[in-house]
């Protein structure tokens, strides 16, 4: 596959030698998360219109969502890695606090995760995962909710794992030695590719990855960096990642 617009990347000592797999992250990596987001809690606020109005309305109110999400990891504090039953309660303590039926939360929850699963990929995304899949096991790694099959991508990994299933995410080791081990290699054999600098690359560093930090907005990389140990690879976006791993 060729990549035909040039795109630059800042290399700090990549060892293509060392690299039998790749791990990549997805929310902001293979699509943009918040404008998903934003669309499935406008899909939600409808259905609680119509079937919650009072939870509707409340959720209106600027800082509510926030407040209600803040309390319940406060409560909650054994549901921090899994996004998923966070935004399932905080709905429930939205639905108590106006005296609508909590038991409400789950269908609301549903029409939520529904919506979030329709994800619009970034253009270089795809030809990307095509490229890579066919020269290494790719590998999933998220503290998100996204399921693979449900958004489209599921062709192209040999595993996933996300935090709420594994029981912890990423910045801890764990996450990324499963992966590791899912495709039978050691994590010093893993590029690991995200784009969140504090999550993914000081994550993926401390266990021996190597890692590739996706940097769509510029005005990140210009930001003193502040996280001790630098990835080995930086790239503007898929295509770039490509390029550096030997793509013409």
């Amino acid at each position: 596959m060729t990549f035909e617009t040039p795109a630059l990347a800042a290399h700090n000592g990549l060892d293509l030698t060392r690299i039998a797999a790749i791990s990549l992250d997805l929310d902001d990596t293979l699509w943009p998360i918040w404008p998903t987001i934003a669309r499935a809690e406008e899909v939600l606020h409808g259905w609680l219109l119509r079937e919650a109005p009072k939870t509707a309305e409340l959720l209106l109110t600027p800082g509510v969502l926030r407040e209600l999400r803040e309390a319940t990891e406060r409560e909650r504090s054994d549901l921090a890695h899994d996004l998923s039953a966070l935004r399932r309660e905080s709905i429930r303590a939205a639905l108590s606090r106006v005296g609508e039926d909590p038991a409400l939360a789950d269908a609301a929850f549903d029409v939520f995760f529904d919506e979030r699963q329709r994800v619009v990929l970034y253009d270089d995304a795809l030809p990307a995962l095509k490229w890579l899949s066919e020269r290494y096991p790719l590998v999933a790694i998220s503290n998100g909710n996204a399921d693979l099959k449900r958004t489209g991508v599921d062709a192209w990994f040999r595993t996933a794992f996300s935090a709420h299933v594994f029981g912890s995410g990423k910045p801890h080791a764990p996450i990324f030695q499963a992966a590791a081990a899912s495709v039978g290699v050691q994590p010093h054999e893993v590029l690991h590719v995200g784009d969140d600098a504090a999550l993914d690359v000081v994550g993926a560093l401390a266990v021996g990855m190597q890692a590739a930090w996706v940097v769509r907005h510029p005005e990140e990389e210009r930001k003193p960096w502040t996280h001790g140990a630098r990835p080995q690879l930086v790239v503007p976006d898929l295509q770039a990642l490509c390029r550096a791993l030997g793509a013409d």
